[in-house]
């Protein structure tokens, strides 16, 4: 029998790819791949590979994407990238605090996904 070994990719759909691309870069600090699929754009995070894509099947035209999915990315420190993304413009949607894998926080992006950024325990 096999069974699931775990996440190897994950990918967003959001309703428009450049603007999104741009604000993951310049506002949440996502660094682009020198290449990607068409349709997509592909960051270099690590150990798994986060992408955002034109969406498969039409995406409603309101109100926020990903409702009951958790994302949570690591970061060297959790402060210091809330800094810059409120810097940014960016929305935060619950402030710094500590959680079960570290200092955490959650912040927005245009079509609503809610994403947790925390601190690797690794830079802890």
């Amino acid at each position: 029998m096999t069974i699931p070994i775990g996440a190897s990719f994950i990918a967003l759909q959001v309703r428009d790819l450049a603007a999104s691309a741009t604000f993951y870069k310049d506002v949440f600090g996502f660094a682009a791949a020198d290449r990607s699929p068409p349709g997509a754009v592909v960051f270099t995070t690590e150990p798994i590979a986060l992408a955002l894509r034109e969406p498969l099947l039409p995406l409603p035209e309101n109100g926020p994407l990903g409702t009951g999915m958790v994302l949570w990315v690591a970061c060297e420190d959790a402060n210091a990238l809330h800094g810059l993304i409120v810097e940014r413009g960016g929305t935060v949607l619950s402030p710094p605090s500590d959680g079960p894998f570290g200092r955490f926080f959650v912040g927005s992006d245009p079509d609503g996904y809610a994403i947790t950024f925390h601190t690797t325990r690794s830079s802890r």
